[in-house]
């Protein structure tokens, strides 16, 4: 066939801009257009949000299920500015967050909160929605803008006077894009769940008020023991009343580090861990650090204490982890992940940070605590044979 019949030059090329390329292929932005896609166009919007608590702009995020199928999502920071900037081309800081499709996600560092899998931001909650109204309070002023499939409808517009500050986004996501638009009440807790317990301070609210009746609400706070108590909190009984818990700054791996655990008479180990918030269900350095100096640790003092037999094999990491449940947390200037799903962390410098800090650490609580510490020894060693 000659290259005439069928010739291919530029006009067979169409360059998608903007929320038109964010519609056409809506699954490379969230992933995909069921369910899982319609609650990451949820997070996008939150993520926002959180980081503006964690940058010390806010206090709380409130997240509400609405009766006609949008979600709301406020936070009572200072409010994202409405002026026209020359930063953003002419246009306003709220315009930028809300039409700007950038390639690849947003900085992310020690301070900031991956929420969802992505990390784009608003504008691609904003393309997905059948209609986004911002509100924004900020010196003195309430302002509104009102979006279509991602178009604005005018600019942003000053209403009034506002008492306090902070912004609202209220999206209605796109029937025409997503396969059910109906979130999830269970899903959207357990990730905002976390969220809370991973950083201590952060107050999200979740309010679904779709039902008939009252509208159900949960709040959430509180830390990574807090975390640990609650995934213990059903069918496992803690062999010591103390959740072991610290954090520390590590400078080799640039960043910070938290740790909590207990263990119980469960076969079963249950670790949780967290790279930015972001969880790694696939484990990567921080893992393999913490359960490295988690082995040592208790085989060591075991050893020391003489709690083992001398013709006991050793406690292997395997062993050690039997019966723990742990939340393991890194938050890093710089986290390398590996694979597309970013769900195994790959920093090298983090795993030894770990073994050491762990292992030091968890020495120092056995030390201080011979009872729990028997406790948990006589655990681990009940089944004399087995190493």
């Amino acid at each position: 066939m000659s290259e005439n019949a069928n010739p291919y030059d530029a006009t067979h090329i169409t360059v998608l801009e903007g929320w038109e390329a964010v519609r056409q292929r809506p699954g490379m932005y969230v992933g995909s257009t069921g369910e899982r896609g319609l609650h990451q166009a949820v997070f996008e919007v939150v993520g926002r949000a959180v980081n503006e608590v964690l940058a010390g702009r806010a206090s709380s995020v409130d997240v509400t299920l609405t009766p006609d199928g949008g979600v709301r999502v406020a936070d009572d920071g200072q409010g994202v500015p409405v002026e026209v900037t020359e930063d953003v081309d002419g246009a306003t800081d709220l315009e930028a967050l809300l039409t700007r499709v950038y390639a690849g996600a947003e900085p992310a560092d020690r301070n900031t909160a991956a929420v969802g899998l992505v990390g784009i931001g608003p504008s691609i909650t904003n393309a997905l929605s059948s209609r986004l109204t911002a509100e924004v309070r900020r010196d003195g002023a309430r302002w509104i803008q009102e979006y279509a499939r991602g178009v604005a409808a005018a600019p942003p517009t000053a209403v009034g006077a506002a008492s306090g500050s902070g912004t609202t986004i209220t999206f209605r996501p796109d029937s025409d894009i997503f396969e059910t638009v109906e979130c999830s009440f269970a899903v959207l807790a357990e990730r905002f769940r976390e969220l809370a317990f991973l950083n201590r301070g952060l107050a999200i609210s979740l309010t679904d008020a779709r039902p008939p009746g009252e509208p159900r609400s949960v709040r959430f706070l509180g830390g990574t023991r807090d975390f640990v108590a609650f995934l213990d909190a059903s069918a496992r009984t803690p062999v010591h009343p103390d959740v072991i818990a610290f954090a520390w700054e590590g400078l080799r791996m640039a960043g910070t580090a938290e740790v909590a655990m207990r263990w119980s008479t469960s076969h079963e180990e249950q670790l949780r861990s967290f790279a930015n918030s972001r969880p790694t269900p696939g484990g990567g350095t921080h893992m393999l650090g913490f359960r490295d100096g988690v082995a040592g640790a208790v085989h060591a003092y075991a050893r020391k204490r003489q709690l083992l037999t001398a013709t006991h094999p050793g406690l292997s990491a395997d062993r050690v982890c039997e019966g723990l449940t742990a939340v393991v947390s890194v938050k890093l200037d710089h986290p390398s992940f590996e694979g597309a799903t970013r769900g195994v962390l790959g920093n090298a410098a983090v795993r030894t940070c770990f073994d050491e800090t762990v292992r030091e650490r968890l020495g120092s609580w056995l030390e201080g605590h011979p009872e729990q510490a028997a406790a948990v020894v006589d655990r681990l060693t009940r089944d004399a044979g087995r190493s």
